[in-house]
């Protein structure tokens, strides 16, 4: 069985023949070499970086939810074998679903295969929390939680609610909470050698990636952080000190949730080509005046403080040098191609309405 599941994974013979060969064979041997393979390729996976939700989001993404759901029950699974769990991994794994009731045989066997194929392509990528048996010795623990709790409050007000100047104010409100966290936690830090830049994987989705990465990119250089996007992967690494990451990542979801509700509402009636379009063209217009405002409301924040811009450049050198180190090789990515007058139009009046002051 081993020589057939090695054979179908390195190409050696066709993924059907394979699978034809697995279903007649005994199903005791097929199911342990299976299910021993996919815990050898799990275990190598989260040794090497990979969190449950980032795991769980690219297998999502081939359309399969038995292999999605393999994914949530082997996070689990693997977190329970040790005593020493980061509590973020337990909380990743914790709100993955397990997807459908169990397949049938022959379903789960070509995804089980199908996965494991899936899975063997994956690389290895950076450790930003300690996998499961690990423990650092200096455990980072996230910002202020009692301000995260405030903005969190304040965005999913603005979520919530059906008019734009409400939402505008909740919005304002939070970045305003946001950007004086930062300052203070700036000013503070200076001479502690223990707080430096951190990095964390914020997760892009689709349809339309390219342009949700640009808006995540918006929001983090507007508040002290750098992006690098990893389409095949389904994420955008964020560089940053804490306080100024936790502020992006709740920004962003914010955000988004108010875009696509915006987007909703003015899109046209009908024409597939035409709604395609007119998406594509309204989140580049709300990613561009979104990172405007942001922009212009940091620099209202900082110009209060002048004592503040030395400290500011001291810090964006070191996350542009955590950055650099973490990925020596970068390429800027084309921008999304506006097609729609109207998207645009839109976009931009939507994104007036989430201003940011």
């Amino acid at each position: 069985m081993s020589q057939i599941v090695r054979d179908v994974v390195g190409g050696s013979i066709g993924y059907e023949a394979g699978l034809d060969a697995l279903t007649v064979a005994p199903a005791a041997e097929v199911d342990a070499e299976l299910s021993g393979s996919l815990r050898d390729a799990f275990e190598r996976l989260f040794k090497g970086g990979w969190q449950p939700a980032e795991l769980h989001r690219v297998v999502a993404r081939l359309g399969d939810p038995v292999k999605a759901g393999l994914v949530a029950d082997a996070s689990t699974a693997y977190g329970k074998r040790f005593s020493d769990v980061d509590p973020r991994w337990t909380a990743q794994a914790s709100s993955l679903s397990s997807g459908p009731r169990r397949p049938d045989r022959i379903t789960l066997l070509d995804s089980s295969l199908g996965l494991l194929i899936a899975l063997r392509r994956l690389p290895l990528i950076d450790v930003l929390i300690p996998p499961p048996g690990t423990v650092w010795a200096n455990p980072h623990i996230s910002g202020d939680s009692r301000m995260l709790e405030r903005v969190r409050a304040l965005l999913a007000k603005a979520e919530s609610t059906d008019f734009p100047a409400e939402a505008e104010a909740y919005s304002a409100k939070a970045q305003e909470l946001i950007a004086r966290h930062s300052i203070e936690e700036a000013l503070t830090s200076v001479d502690r050698a223990e707080v430096v830049p951190f990095a964390r994987r914020i997760g892009v989705d689709h349809p339309y990636e390219s342009e949700k990465a640009s808006l995540l990119d918006a929001v983090a250089r507007a508040n002290h952080c750098h992006t690098v996007w990893s389409p095949e992967l389904g994420f955008s690494t964020v560089f940053g000190f804490d306080a100024d990451i936790d502020g992006v990542e709740l920004l962003y979801t914010s955000l988004l949730v108010q875009a696509n509700r915006a987007m909703a509402r003015d899109e046209p009636a009908k024409g597939k080509a035409r709604i395609k379009a007119f998406r594509r063209s309204f989140l580049v217009a709300y990613a561009v005046r979104i990172g405007e405002r942001l922009a212009q409301a940091t620099r209202h924040e900082i110009a209060a403080v002048p004592s503040l811009l030395p400290v500011l450049r001291s810090r964006d050198l070191q996350v542009q040098e955590a950055m650099q180190k973490a990925f020596p090789r970068t390429v800027r990515s084309r921008g999304s191609r506006v097609d729609s007058l109207e998207g645009w139009e839109s976009g931009r009046a939507a994104a007036d309405e989430a201003k940011l002051r």
